[in-house]
């Protein structure tokens, strides 16, 4: 058990590990520990309150909880904790994720979600990552380093387009 604070990752389903885990990616570039587990709000109730319980008790600070369609995941995470929740809509059925956005940015005053885009998981890790930097100077400076070296990357690429008819 990490004494670190970590960030637990939920899932409806094992079918939401390839979007999910680009929130894992972003968390190990930041070097921020997590786990991920699978659990239903609606099929395995008892196994989400359960998993949010003993993952609060083991530490975790934040909550990261995918969900497509009615969504209910993140809210349901909540429900269950004070700690922040960061709920990654997923693409699906006949809206294609905008069921799941409305229904994850919608949430009753009093029991907030942060809403990240459709299908952005690797957002919802560098969120995450964020909060945890408040108190955390040493991954702040890693956090500044990543945007710094995202910038740098960008003026690569746009050398060789770059035109100019002055």
């Amino acid at each position: 058990m990490t004494t670190r604070p970590w960030v637990c990752i939920i899932l409806g389903s094992d079918t939401d590990v390839p979007v999910m885990s680009q929130a894992c990616d972003a968390l190990d570039e930041a070097g921020v520990p997590y786990e991920m587990k699978v659990a239903s709000a609606h099929r395995s109730p008892e196994r989400t309150r359960h998993v949010i319980t003993e993952a609060e008790r083991a530490g975790a600070a934040i909550f990261i909880a995918g969900a497509g369609m009615a969504a209910h995941l993140p809210g349901v995470v909540a429900s269950f904790t004070t700690k922040p929740v960061i709920g990654v809509p997923l693409s699906g059925g006949a809206l294609e994720g905008l069921d799941s956005l409305l229904a994850i940015a919608q949430m009753p005053p009093g029991v907030p979600v942060a809403a990240v885009a459709i299908g952005g998981a690797r957002n919802a890790g560098i969120l995450a990552a964020q909060i945890l930097a408040l108190t955390d100077s040493a991954l702040a400076a890693r956090l500044k380093e990543q945007r710094s070296s995202m910038a740098a990357a960008v003026a690569e690429k746009s050398k060789p387009v770059e035109r100019s008819t002055r």
